[in-house]
């Protein structure tokens, strides 16, 4: 069975917001390694069309290793994408979901191949509050801009995760990897 896995960048004081920080050469290849070894992505409207910026450097890479790596990555790796307003995509290796989320969650949950990725805030929220998130990866930003939109906004329910291990990059950013703890200590 394929894990899902939240993978998102945040500030220091909790807020998602890509627009904020400023990804190195070492995190573009983290993340250009997390995307070679994934399966799919899923993505709500506003992060997909956030991440179009890559679209074209893939096509016309701009020089700089870590940042046409990623574009390739990005370009290459099936999305899947959760809009109520998008009629299309545009990106050949993108495509619209058919069926509400958590049924096609679990049905590619289901299915072989590689691990699940979800990269964006509210489907992280959404799958969180449907207990279908197996592994959190939160890389956290050393900075504090003290508004926008917060990671886990609108939880209701107490969810704990235990810590499996961490990331640090020479930019100060880290990475926690946390799992579900066990229900019986929810």
């Amino acid at each position: 069975m394929r894990k899902i896995v939240a993978a998102i960048n945040m500030t220091l004081d909790g807020f998602c917001d890509h627009t904020v920080i400023t990804p190195d050469e070492e995190i573009h290849q983290h993340y250009t390694e997390l995307l070679r070894n994934a399966g799919v992505i899923l993505y709500g409207r506003i992060t997909y069309q956030l991440m179009q910026y890559w679209q074209p450097l893939a096509k016309n890479p701009s020089g700089e290793k870590s940042m046409d790596d990623f574009a390739r990555a990005i370009d290459k790796i099936p999305k899947i994408v959760f809009s109520h307003t998008l009629k299309n995509v545009e990106w050949d290796s993108a495509r619209l979901a058919t069926q509400p989320i958590e049924e096609m969650v679990s049905e590619l949950k289901q299915q072989p191949g590689k691990d699940i990725f979800v990269g964006s805030r509210s489907l992280i929220i959404q799958l969180l509050k449907l207990n279908l998130i197996d592994e959190y990866q939160l890389c956290v930003h050393p900075v504090v801009v003290g508004k926008g939109l917060p990671l886990f906004e609108n939880i209701t329910d107490r969810t704990i995760l235990q810590l499996l291990h961490t990331k640090t990059f020479n930019s100060g950013a880290i990475i926690l990897y946390y799992k579900r703890a066990n229900p019986e200590h929810k």
